[in-house]
């Protein structure tokens, strides 16, 4: 996996209406399970270019960010000193996550849990946000629905066009049980005029319901709450992103 190119055309492919949705997702949550606490102290996982990152701590959170991509991360900087606010981003492997501190909620968005491919990878990224809560924390992510995974996704493309660069992406069948393989080409105008064409994999997949409630469980989490459409809506045989609220 790698956004070394992908990095460049991250914001511009993105739906950018979902990140108001996920600020309210986290808020309502702070509502019901931290409504004492106006600023909660955040843990971003899979940050990325710090969108969302930025969206919380301009709502008055304390956040910290935490990605793997040198390159995402440097976006995220850029973006985070143009709005004057102080976030500390952190490079590292959410499989191996370091005790940071006590915090009262992590996120972890945009389905960046289907680029762990095996069960002990997320049990190993599960045990590590918990350790980094604090009593009473919650830990709220998504992932791609099973539905989404063998019945949406396979077969799907989209172009993204500008007038020096061309951005191409298509999905396949992967090599696990749901899972799929997108392939993302861009062609990028260099300084003689000329095309190159360059490409990288992604390679995403998702587990049963039962598997992540069961890992969350062995992780240490007391409580488990499943819904559809950013927290509005019970989730369906045709849902096709699954949020999850846990608390410590």
């Amino acid at each position: 996996m790698s956004y070394h190119i992908f990095s460049h055309f991250y914001d511009m492919v993105m739906d950018q209406t979902v990140y108001d949705q996920w600020l309210s997702f986290v808020e309502g949550y702070r509502q019901r399970y931290h409504q004492s606490k106006e600023q909660l102290a955040i843990l971003e996982l899979a940050c990325g270019t710090g969108i969302i990152a930025l969206k919380l701590a301009e709502a008055g959170h304390d956040v910290t960010g935490y990605d793997l991509s040198a390159d995402m991360l440097s976006l995220a900087q850029d973006r985070i000193e143009e709005a004057d606010q102080e976030i500390q981003l952190i490079e590292g492997d959410m499989r191996e996550l370091p005790d940071i501190q006590a915090f009262d909620m992590v996120t972890c968005f945009s389905d960046s849990l289907c680029y762990l491919h095996q069960e002990s990878d997320l049990l190993h990224v599960f045990e590590g946000v918990h350790r980094n809560l604090s009593e009473g924390g919650t830990f709220l992510f998504d992932v791609h629905s099973l539905f989404q995974m063998d019945h949406v996704f396979p077969g799907y493309q989209y172009i993204y066009q500008e007038e020096s660069e061309v951005f191409l992406w298509e999905s396949f069948i992967g090599d696990y049980d749901h899972s799929v393989e997108h392939v993302l080409t861009f062609f990028v105008e260099n300084e003689d005029g000329r095309f190159d064409r360059l490409q990288e994999i992604h390679q995403e997949r998702s587990f049963p319901l039962e598997t992540y409630q069961r890992l969350l469980k062995e992780a240490g989490f007391s409580s488990v709450e499943l819904t559809a459409d950013f927290g509005e809506s019970p989730v369906d045989e045709t849902t096709t992103r699954w949020f999850f609220a846990a608390k410590k």
